[in-house]
Formats: C-alpha cells, structure tokens, sequence
C-alpha cells in the first residue's frame, strides 16, 4: 500500500495517479445510480471517483460499468480439483477478487499442513484468498479421515494476514449437545468469526446454535429454511456449485430489502462448470435474469459479502476502497471485460509473475489392493436401506427396498436402478471397505470411482460388476487419486489428482477437458446425473441429511448413527 501522504495526494488531485480508469459509469451500490466520472487509483487503493484526474497510466473503459470485485463467501479450493495457484488463473479474470475459503479437504488427508499449504499461497495469488482453519476434522466420529484437528491444533494457525476465523462448524449436534471438543474450538474463537453449516435445522435447536456465536449460514436450501435463519440473525449465502444448486430456490428472497444481510458462495464448483456456465458473474446474471432487481445481486456478491466477514476495506467503488474492480459489459450480462485485483490487471502476464509454493499431499492414496469380492453386500434381511439422490442437492432421501438375497449377496438390479456403492478407506489406517445400495445414477454397466469422497477423502465408488469396482479402486492408488470410469476390464478415462488426491498439477485447461472426457464416459455406462463425480463425492459426507455412507457403514444423518449391518 502507497504511503498516507501519497494516497491524498492523489485523491485530491494535487499528483498524477498511479492508474485512472476513464469512460466507465460507476455502479453506485448505495442508490443503484451511475455514476459519471474517473476512477484514481494509487497503488492497491482507489482514491477518487465522480471526477476528471490525470494518471501515470490512463485505461479506457468506455461503454463498461464499473462494479466492486465479487466475494465468494464460501468455497472449498481443492473442490475445483486445481491448485490455489490455477484457480486464481481460472477465476479472478471472469471478476472474483475475493475468496473465502475451508481448506478442510486437504486438511483431512494431510491434517495442518494442508491449511498452511493454503496460507502460504495466499500470498502469491492475484486474487485475495482468505483462509478459514477448519473446525471439523474429521467431521464427525463416523468415519476414517487422514488427520484429525483438535482445538489446540488449530491455536498455532490463528493469527495468519489471510485468517477471518472459524471455517464451517458441521458438527451440528455437537454444538447444541456441547460436545466437549466442540466447546473448546468455539471458545478458541469466540467474539470472533464463525462460518455456519446447519442443513434443515430450525427452533430451538437453531437457536441453540446461533447462540454459539455462529453466524452465517450456507445450507439453506429453501426459501421458508432461509427466512427463519435470517429472521434469527444469520447472515444467509445463498450457494449455486457443481452439484449443490440452491439459486433457484432462494431467489425469491433476494430484494433491496434483504441484500444487506445475504451473500453468494460457489461451496463447489469444477472448471468444467467454470467454463460452460461462469462463477459468481454466472450466480449474478441468472439473478437477474429470474427478477433479482440488480442492486441486490450486486450488493449481495459484493458489499454485503465485504460487511459479512468483516472486510471493511472492499466492497465498493468508492476512495479509501481496495482496488477490486470489474469492467463489465452491462449490469444484466456481467461479463469481464476487465478486472482488477488490489490495482494489478489480471492478466497472463501478471499470473506468470507470481510467486508459487511447492504441492503437499503427494502418494497419499494408501489403501490396498481390493479384490472383487469385497464390493459384495453381505446382510441377512432383504429390507435393505437405499441412498436416493436428490440431483442438483446434497440432500439425500433414504429409500427403503426389498433386494433379494442370492449366493450371500444382494446383487445390483439396474431395471430398478438399484447400483452397489462402497467407500474404501485409503489412508493406510485400517483398510475398512463398506457397501450399500443407491439409486438415482443411471448406471447400467461398470464403475466410476474417486478420491474426493467429502470430507474424509476415502475412495468412494459406484457400480454394477464388482471387477470393474476393484480395477477403478486400485487405478486410483496406481494415479495418486482422482477419477477414474472402467468398463468391462478397461479403464474409459481418468483425471490424476495428485495433491492429497484433490488437485492436479495441470493447468486448468487440460482438467476441463479431461472432465468433458469422464462425463462423456460416465453417460457410456448409462449416467444420467449431470454432475455424477461430485455427487458421488457427497454422498459420502455424513452431516448432510438423509442417508449418507462412511467407510464404517450406512449413516443415519437424522439420528447421527451407524445403522447396524
């Protein structure tokens, strides 16, 4: 940052400033007008607006409106399957300067140094990345994670430049039941930032966890969910990744009135999505596009999100502000015609100048060779729990059917759409495979497996013919982890993610187009989820209701149990 001196100077005129953007109206996050006039920019500061100034260096921006730069409130990097370093490269040029990250996927494979990981580069990337330490590692008792983080673990991570606080608490019972490990993380951080993550929960028992200190909310997934939590005092994200798609539902809610109090956040959301649909600036034109008066959009992925975490130095154009900017189009079509981040331009050759910071996790696949008959489904009752999917939700159904038993197994029958699911623990701990049943993938022939299985990163798998499940399980130690589709001994397609078994080392480019390669090989088998490797990944993730599979076993997330075998 130019010294205070420097900074008046400029803002009043009396120097030339660093950078003056000209031509652009100024979209005016107060009243909804353009605004006519320059903008100064010193360093990483905007020092003037709504007036004619002379720069060092002039940008014509005409025929543009000038917004703030897009927060993302809430988002997990290694989700995007690429590095802090490519997500930068693949994002902040469509207008997001700011994101709010957990870092808890890494964190439960490689446990602390996955967040330092993330620490460290955030000091290299264009784009601010704040990095919340995560609250539950694991999150929860009912499965096998790579790491665990208890209070004191996270104490010696506190107080990093890129910190705000508290990542998302998904322990939910633990809050209102006052676990005494949940009491300990809360009390580490209380007065301070704490991210929420409470699917369905209402009354008492939301109040409960409010009264915890906790303060946002991402989970909501409909409009009368959202309301109380913000009548209640939560500030409300409205969430729209790669397979939790919650836009929709929530638009209603989004006006003038409320934007103060609501945000936009991704959670998840792959390149391949990035490049056919957008990010945040993909969130904003659907907005608007569905009645969202455009005040509100903007606010809500800027100013709004900026006072939600307590950035009170972005989220507006306007003097004394971080340069975040965004050249867009039209207020209605949000396209980047150019970003700014801190005052640098966001281009290629600013992204090659940046510094970078060596990839952790690597050969942290550890599981060991599974054979075919391991994916069988032992159990003696035909009465068989089932995952249902709910498609573009991380909400799932449970479904109870009756599933003949033959040869001690129960076979997956594709005419009902009944397909085997397992989640092999791959850390080298104790080599537990666990199976059910789940319907909604479509699935008529092999398998598809991955390593990013939320939130303790075991294998999890889906498929018809056991041999195809074993061949696509073990392909994902022989690669490091990723995705990988098999069919009738062969393997169709794979992506490698060899960073904790979450990210790759390609550029962002190739992990799109091998992701175009794996859906098209998932639609061959019969697929018809849009998205099937992130949803297999949620599946999964025990603190999202209803039904949900560990390495230890069929989850009821309602009564927070193993269900027996």
């Amino acid at each position: 940052m130019a010294d205070l001196e420097t900074r008046i100077a400029q803002g009043r005129g009396d120097t030339p400033a660093d950078l003056v953007l000209r031509g652009g109206r100024v979209l005016d996050l107060m009243t909804g007008a353009l605004l006519e006039g320059d903008v100064a920019i010193c360093g990483d500061t905007i020092v003037g607006t709504c007036d004619s100034y002379e720069g060092r260096e002039v940008i014509d921006v005409s025929g543009t409106i000038l917004v703030p730069g897009f927060i993302d409130t809430h988002l997990h990097i290694e989700s995007s399957l690429v590095t802090p370093f490519e997500f930068d490269r693949c994002v902040t040029p469509r207008g997001v300067t700011t994101a709010i990250c957990d870092p808890h996927e890494i964190a439960n494979v490689i446990g602390a140094e996955g967040i330092r990981y993330f620490q460290e580069a955030s000091a290299h990337t264009l784009m601010d990345i704040r990095v919340q330490l995560s609250s539950c590692v694991p999150s929860t008792h009912m499965e096998t994670a790579g790491a665990e983080l208890l209070a004191e673990d996270l104490a010696p991570l506190m107080g990093h430049p890129s910190g705000i606080g508290l990542a998302e608490f998904m322990n939910y019972p633990g809050v209102i039941f006052r676990d005494k490990e949940a009491m300990k993380k809360l009390r580490l951080f209380e007065g301070g930032h704490i991210d929420g993550h409470c699917p369905l929960l209402s009354g008492r028992d939301l109040n409960a966890y409010i009264a915890a200190g906790i303060r946002t909310e991402h989970e909501a997934t409909n409009a009368e969910e959202a309301l109380e939590k913000l009548r209640k005092g939560m500030r409300v994200l409205i969430r729209e990744g790669s397979v939790s798609k919650d836009l929709h539902a929530l638009q209603p809610l989004l006006s003038e009135r409320t934007a103060p109090y609501m945000c936009l956040c991704t959670d998840d959301r792959n390149p391949l999505d990035i490049a056919e649909h957008g990010h945040l600036d993909y969130m904003i034109r659907t907005l608007i596009a569905l009645g969202t008066p455009p005040l509100a959009a903007y606010r809500a992925a800027t100013l709004s999100a900026a006072e939600a975490f307590g950035l009170k130095d972005r989220g507006m154009i306007a003097p004394g502000k971080r340069a975040d900017i965004v050249a867009v189009d039209s207020l209605e079509g949000c396209h980047a015609q150019l970003v700014l981040a801190g005052g640098v331009r966001a281009d290629d050759a600013a992204f090659a100048a940046r510094g970078t910071v060596a990839p952790v996790g690597r050969h942290s696949v550890k599981a060991p060779q599974l054979s075919p008959a391991q994916f069988r489904a032992t159990g003696n009752r035909e009465e068989t729990d089932v995952i249902g999917i709910r498609e573009g939700q991380i909400l799932t159904d449970h479904l109870h059917e009756t599933i003949a038993i033959a040869d001690g197994d129960k076979h997956p029958d594709v005419s009902r759409d009944l397909v085997r699911i397992a989640v092999c623990e791959r850390h080298g701990k104790n080599g537990n495979v666990a199976t059910g049943f789940v319907k909604g993938f479509g699935l008529q022939a092999g398998a598809i497996a991955s390593t990013v299985c939320h939130d303790h990163h075991n294998i999890a798998c889906v498929g018809v013919d056991y041999a195809d499940m074993a061949l696509a399980a073990n392909r994902l130690s022989e690669i490091e982890g990723g995705f990988v589709v098999v069919r009738d001994g062969k393997v169709l397609a794979e992506l490698a993610l060899p960073v904790a078994g979450l990210m790759s080392l390609a550029p962002f480019e190739e992990v799109r187009d091998r992701l175009t390669d794996l859906r098209a090989a998932a639609r061959g088998l019969g697929v018809t989820l849009e998205e099937p490797f992130l949803q297999l990944a949620f599946l999964a993730l025990p603190v999202i209701p209803a039904l949900k599979i560990t390495d230890r076993g069929m989850v009821d997330v309602v009564k927070f149990e193993i269900i027996p075998g």
